[in-house]
């Protein structure tokens, strides 16, 4: 064998291969620059027209389109990513405008009318489940800040006339030109809700902070929530999606907290002691029936010394009796029948915070055991405000394995830090109006709620089902208000009903539990157009996460730890563009206006 050394090559050699060196590098560069343009090409939804933008419309021109402020901030670098590519997810037909997959009124056909089981949650099969962008209807607007979103709101956002016509003496809600008026009116207190929550308050303080947390059973349009919030107390209400289609998603528009559901066969997704005061004016429950099942639930999620307010049938049937079509004979029977139901309810034990899909049963739930007689039952609560930064009896208790006092206060202390952190980055967030409902997707001990305490918002803490430690009876005692949910399923909420979505961890804890994208896509249902997420999680799942926003019109960027760029978690920015579905009444083959 031979190894020829260069100073053997003749000259000519040398020049040929110099030649051909050079051009090999010049193709190889304008293929590769050719390649990485029509990458460029398959992820990004608004470089080049596609059959969803010949449907429905992103923002025009003259549409003020709310922008995140990531220039003046490092951000980490996101090499173009193949996943982008197997993501498609088109706009859903108009259809679907208002679409509550959990509470779809086709589905439930399916299920027992009995005890209006048919009414309660039923969640699509995984296969069942939509792969597109829930639109929002057509002329759809911002809404009005708080406090003037409690009593307007735009008719386009949620065209519905039906509770006009058939509370129209009620004074629930009417329709004022492009305008929804919500006079406060409602079915027992026809001089307005101020004037009703005045007559409770002759009965009960409703201003020394003793009540900081309510709950509203078959809330109509919840203004009874509404006016409550300007004596500090907030209010869950909750109706049914039943004939009069929108009274949660009328609520929510006026920035009151508000859920879908109903008393049926299955406990509310709260935990035991969580509300100060609980209320039904005329809401049509049976709550002598079914062996008291349904007052026995009220007296779960009550607290020990909280209240139980009913107006309406049977209640003064001497009085109202003519008014309400009803025998007198039948109203006493009804009542009667309650009076006996709070007489002759048994104890036994039982898991009291349990709420997510457990059936109720004929029992109350037991308080926890006191020393003497002058003890409260699960511990004595703070008077609002100082309430929210108490520690939680349930912590000082030791209910919760691995949770001490100081843990709740370092932990305080860590989401007032990145609550500032996220203000700074996303300025929509620092500005006073800009959002009313947000929601808090993994909330733990409510630390983001508590943080944000000072602002106009409310926050609707949610503890996961998944979640290694359950946690929400320490957010209601901190006196805030939330919900169970297992995110492989939806929410009981209308489209575009917040504002803004916070999520810290939640990838990380559904991994392989189901899919990032149907996760990713139920934040989207629920999102406003304009509306913001931020997600903290680690940041491979952050680099996933940031290739399926990419493809649902959402402006997004992954940000720097609050503590540096050496931590791995890192925090993900965006906002959901602005789009609608077309307008009805053009060729559904243009584009719209």
């Amino acid at each position: 064998m031979a190894i020829l050394s260069p100073s053997f090559l003749t000259f000519q050699a040398k020049k040929l291969n110099l030649y051909k060196i050079t051009i090999t590098i010049i193709l190889s560069t304008i293929s590769y620059l050719a390649g990485f343009q029509n990458f460029r090409g398959t992820i990004s939804i608004d470089a080049t027209p596609s059959s969803s933008n010949t449907v429905f419309r992103c923002a025009p021109a003259n549409h003020k389109t709310t922008k995140l402020d990531f220039g003046a901030h490092h951000f980490a670098l996101i090499p173009p990513s193949p996943v982008a590519r197997e993501h498609h997810f088109p706009p859903c037909d108009p259809k679907y405008s208002e679409y509550t997959p959990c509470e779809d009124a086709k589905r439930s056909l399916r299920f027992d009318r009995r005890r209006v089981i048919y009414r309660e949650r039923h969640c699509p099969e995984s296969h069942e489940i939509l792969k597109c962008r829930v639109p929002a209807p057509h002329g759809y607007k911002v809404p009005f800040k708080w406090p003037e979103s409690r009593e307007s709101a735009w008719y386009a956002n949620v065209p519905h006339k039906d509770l006009t016509v058939e509370k129209k003496n009620q004074n629930w809600v009417r329709v004022e030109g492009e305008r929804l008026r919500f006079p406060g009116g409602g079915t027992m207190f026809p001089r307005g809700a101020d004037a009703y929550i005045d007559d409770i308050g002759k009965l009960i303080n409703l201003k020394d902070g003793s009540i900081r947390t309510a709950i509203d059973t078959g809330c109509g349009v919840a203004s009874w929530g509404a006016y409550l919030l300007s004596r500090n107390i907030l209010t869950v209400s909750f109706a049914p999606r039943d004939t009069h289609v929108s009274q949660v998603q009328f609520a929510l528009e006026r920035g009151v907290p508000a859920l879908i559901g109903i008393l049926a066969s299955i406990r509310l997704p709260y935990p035991s002691r969580s509300f100060d005061m609980a209320h039904c004016s005329r809401c049509l429950i049976p709550w002598g029936q079914y062996d008291g099942q349904y007052l026995i639930e009220i007296d779960r999620i009550l607290r020990p010394g909280g209240y139980w307010i009913l107006s309406g049938p049977p209640i003064n049937w001497e009085t109202h009796w003519r008014g309400w079509n009803r025998t007198r004979e039948d109203l006493q029977a009804e009542q009667s029948q309650i009076e006996r139901v709070a007489k002759s309810l048994c104890w036994r034990k039982l898991n009291p915070d349990m709420a997510w899909y457990t059936k109720m049963e004929t029992c109350l739930t037991p308080l926890p055991e006191v020393a003497s007689i002058g003890d409260i039952a699960g511990g004595q609560l703070a008077k609002w405000p100082e309430r929210l930064e108490a520690i939680p009896s349930r912590i000082s208790g030791g209910s919760l394995e691995g949770v001490t006092a100081n843990n709740f206060v370092e932990n305080s202390r860590l989401w007032k830090k990145r609550v500032a952190y996220y203000k700074k980055v996303d300025f929509q967030l620092a500005k006073t109006g800009r959002y009313r409902n947000l929601l808090d997707m993994n909330a733990h001990l409510g630390g983001f709620a508590a943080a944000l305490v000072d602002d106009p918002v409310w926050v609707m803490n949610v503890v996961p089902v998944q979640a290694k430690m359950n946690t929400l009876g320490v957010i209601f005692q901190r006196g805030l208000i939330g919900t169970y949910q297992n995110w492989c399923e939806a929410m009981s909420t209308y489209p575009r009903t917040y504002d803004f979505v916070h999520a810290d961890s939640l990838f990380s804890l559904y991994k392989n539990r189901c899919d990032m994208e149907d996760i990713l896509l139920e934040m989207d249902r629920i999102l406003r157009p304009e509306g913001s997420v931020i997600i903290r999680d680690d940041v491979d799942i952050l680099l996933n996460v940031k290739a399926i926003i990419d493809v649902m019109q959402w402006d997004g960027r992954i940000a720097d730890h609050e503590d540096g760029p050496h931590e791995r978690e890192k925090i993900l920015f965006a906002t959901k563009k602005y789009w609608t579905a077309p307008n009805p009444d053009q060729d559904q083959g243009r584009v719209a206006d």
